[in-house]
């Protein structure tokens, strides 16, 4: 984390996250990912990730501003949140000024989630390769510290919704043994995290998903411990 803070510090944020006590209501945000391609990366805006956020300062005691950032993949702001989801149905295009800001950022400390929507998977896996040329996405095993946070997952992400009937998986990203992606596939983990009218689906669905997305968020925040 010493080196994300270094980059907070080159672009002057005033405030620091990930445990330090800080002057502000909430020690840190969390942001959207805007990219370019066509594909709606405002797919679940509404109530997506504020339903997570509330879940996780409810239930493992984060102190998350409940309104979301929105980001564009190539900005400086990027800097600002330790986290940073993304999401949709199609294309995605990183420019090679979005997918150098990205690196830098991931390398640096920040966090990336890549949840697909369904149609996303055969585009954000080139454009991830953009980013780290050197680095391939590998399945993470079920006894991962990520399914294992406050919230047990011993047979690794829940199901939420039915794409092409495959099981639900979980790829990573890994730079210097540290997971900088985390990629949820015919899983849809955003889509469970909304609220209860949109896509009508189960309690018990939507509680497991959030679940999950409260173990992500612990397991980015807290430098991978399990709480």
């Amino acid at each position: 984390m010493k080196k994300f803070f270094a980059y907070l510090f080159l672009i002057s944020i005033s405030f620091f996250f990930f445990g330090f006590k800080i002057n502000a209501p909430y020690a840190y945000q969390i942001a959207v990912l805007k990219y370019n391609g066509g594909g709606d990366w405002y797919a679940n805006l509404e109530t997506s990730v504020p339903n997570l956020i509330k879940f996780c300062n409810d239930n493992i005691k984060t102190n998350i501003n409940p309104e979301q950032g929105i980001v564009d993949a190539a900005s400086s702001e990027l800097f600002n949140y330790p986290f940073i989801h993304m999401t949709g149905h199609g294309n995605v295009i990183f420019s090679n000024q979005e997918a150098d800001n990205l690196r830098n950022y991931l390398m640096g400390g920040g966090f990336l989630h890549v949840s697909d929507n369904y149609g996303m998977d055969k585009f954000i896996r080139t454009q991830l390769k953009k980013v780290f040329p050197e680095l391939d996405l590998v399945e993470l095993p079920f006894n991962h510290p990520i399914y294992h946070q406050k919230f047990d997952f011993p047979n690794g992400l829940p199901k939420v919704h039915e794409h092409d009937n495959g099981a639900p998986k979980g790829f990573g990203l890994i730079y210097k043994g540290r997971l900088v992606c985390f990629y949820d596939y015919e899983c849809d983990l955003g889509d469970g995290w909304e609220s209860a009218e949109v896509h009508h689906d189960s309690e018990e669905t939507r509680t497991k998903a959030l679940k999950m997305g409260a173990n992500i968020i612990s397991y980015a925040f807290t430098g991978n411990d399990k709480k």
